[in-house]
């Protein structure tokens, strides 16, 4: 007989349907907000990757397009990715915003439940005995266990919907929370049916950034000073990431070679293309610069060092994180660097923010690690960089200009901060909780 576990796993299945009205319910009022604002205000940039695809259906030069006025966006991918959003084009608007935004609320939930799996293995509940009075071999903290991990992971979708970054990902329908799957799931799911490395292939050519990823790859499955591989799984991995970007960068040039031809050798170059460069919204390192109003060229040179600066701190200790067996920290540390080191990363860029708390959670048993976690998310909750240019506006003597700017930095100048605090805080934690006794962080397993 089976009845104790037919009435386990009906339970599992009534806290699983729990856990799904609950991301449902909290989802309802940011999805109803955002799809129902005025129309030449929906979902802007999913309007961009829908354009540039009618584009291509039509046979109208990709890069000279432009979305109807007011937004007046052009198409500022790599053309694989008009390619990709073809599809877009073949249904009606209203369908698009839905089918996307539903998307992203999807993806999240697969972010979240690899990025915190450490935290929701319910390690606590073990399978009961077989055989009969089964239901009573079942310890008792497993039944509360199969309650309690999809409740924890629908708070945890909840908590992360509502992130800033993640919220403007609603706002105008962005492409970045895919990417984010894509590249953390090729780097910690342990057995992929995929050839790893395909995800992060895929990403880098749709949108450039995550080819910071490459670097990873290669510093952490190559020596530099040995003639072999370090790790033949990461290098494996570095090969089948550069052969499927150069894979679905090359095929545009053999079907829409013009359109192929203008983005690689004119739209590219013209950063100008992508929106205000000085804009609040910029938040990378260069559009914290920029906003000094410094002389060009001194912007540039400091840009320059600065970039040389961090990405040297921080893919060094996403290289030590790894080799730590710590992954899901070292792919936070290399997010952050697609963030920080590209000339513009607009806020919603900023949806690493959701690996960066998973890492700093790790398995859920160190209450201080816990306790930094919730201030970084309270902190890509709220508006800071608006609330800069709030106080700017007061005009007050010296206050105004200086602390106005620093708070409009406000999420850049946060992502510095957790480059630090998952390059030198969290290493040093985990050693002190190693030798008090407690655990650290968990492993990450698909």
């Amino acid at each position: 007989m089976r009845t104790g576990e037919t009435i386990i796993a009906k339970r599992a299945l009534w806290a699983w349907a729990a856990a799904a009205l609950i991301v449902v319910g909290a989802a309802i009022p940011l999805v109803a907000y955002w799809l129902t604002n005025p129309a030449d205000q929906r979902l802007v940039d999913l309007d961009v990757y829908r354009t540039g695809g009618q584009s291509l259906l039509l046979g109208v030069p990709l890069y000279d397009v432009i979305t109807p006025a007011p937004q007046l966006l052009p198409f500022t991918y790599p053309p694989i990715a008009a390619m990709l959003a073809a599809p877009l084009a073949a249904v009606s608007w209203p369908v698009a915003q839905w089918v996307w935004t539903i998307a992203i609320i999807a993806t999240l939930a697969v972010t979240v439940w690899y990025g915190f799996r450490p935290a929701l293995s319910p390690r606590a509940a073990r399978p009961g005995a077989e055989g009969d009075g089964a239901a009573a071999t079942v310890p008792r903290l497993g039944r509360a266990a199969r309650w309690a991990v999809p409740l924890a992971f629908a708070v945890g979708v909840v908590a992360c919907l509502y992130l800033m970054p993640i919220r403007d990902q609603v706002r105008f329908g962005q492409v970045d929370l895919f990417l984010v799957a894509l590249c953390l799931l090729d780097c910690v799911v342990r057995r992929p049916w995929w050839p790893r490395g395909m995800l992060i292939g895929l990403a880098t050519a749709v949108k450039l950034t995550p080819g910071v990823f490459l670097i990873y790859l290669a510093i952490t499955g190559f020596s530099w000073r040995k003639p072999y591989m370090r790790d033949e799984g990461q290098g494996r991995a570095f090969f089948m990431a550069v052969f499927t970007a150069a894979l679905l960068t090359v095929m545009p040039f053999l079907v829409i070679p013009s359109d192929a031809k203008d983005f690689w050798f004119s739209a590219l170059l013209d950063p100008g293309r992508l929106g205000a460069n000085a804009a609040t919204t910029n938040q990378s390192i260069r559009g914290m610069l920029i906003r000094l109003y410094l002389p060009d060229s001194l912007t540039s040179a400091l840009w320059l060092v600065a970039v040389a600066a961090v990405g040297w701190y921080g893919f060094r200790q996403a290289r030590r994180a790894y080799l730590d067996g710590d992954p899901m920290t070292a792919v936070a540390l290399t997010g952050l660097m697609a963030v920080l080191l590209s000339p513009v990363a607009w806020i919603h860029h900023l949806a690493w923010v959701v690996v960066v708390l998973a890492a700093l959670v790790g398995a859920g048993t160190d209450r201080v690690r816990l306790l930094v976690a919730g201030g970084v998310w309270l902190f890509y909750v709220v508006p800071v960089p608006w609330w800069g240019v709030s106080l700017k506006a007061l005009e007050i003597p010296i206050l105004s200009p200086v602390l106005g700017k620093i708070v409009q930095n406000g999420f850049g100048l946060g992502a510095l901060a957790l480059v630090w605090l998952l390059g030198s805080w969290l290493p040093r934690r985990r050693a002190w909780t190693a030798r008090s006794g407690n655990l650290g962080v968990g492993s990450c397993d698909g």
